[in-house]
């Protein structure tokens, strides 16, 4: 069975490039958010095995909507992926909870080895 992904990406590209990336995976988008609103929004209907955060978008950003997310459900597993990869930005993803981060542009091997740290974790 498929393990269920919600991208949260505000760039078409990026939600482009991550089916691509993913396809002939073990691993489908089950829905795609253009906003940390919207994430929160759909999160309980989606119920994803895993979320893909990115951190700069219009309203409500990445680690506050993973924040939000991780409060309601402390069980959801989500990768941060983002161009900001500084140390401070790393270190607060980590204190909220996210499983994982990964540097934009990503790689194919660098992103499915993230994922599956992730759905590792208890």
């Amino acid at each position: 069975m498929s393990k269920r992904i919600m991208v949260v990406d505000d760039s078409r590209l990026v939600r482009v490039q991550l089916n691509d990336v993913l396809n002939g995976t073990d691993y489908e988008i089950a829905a795609y958010c253009r906003s940390g609103e919207d994430a929160i929004a759909q999160y309980d209907e989606v119920k994803p095995d895993l979320v893909t955060m990115d951190i700069i978008m219009q309203g409500m950003d990445g680690l506050d909507a993973s924040e939000h997310i991780l409060k309601e459900h402390p069980d959801a597993k989500i990768i941060m992926v983002s161009s900001l990869a500084y140390d401070d930005t790393f270190e607060r993803a980590k204190a909220i909870g996210a499983r994982g981060f990964v540097d934009k542009p990503f790689h194919k091997e660098q992103l499915l080895k993230v994922f599956e740290e992730a759905l590792s974790e208890s």
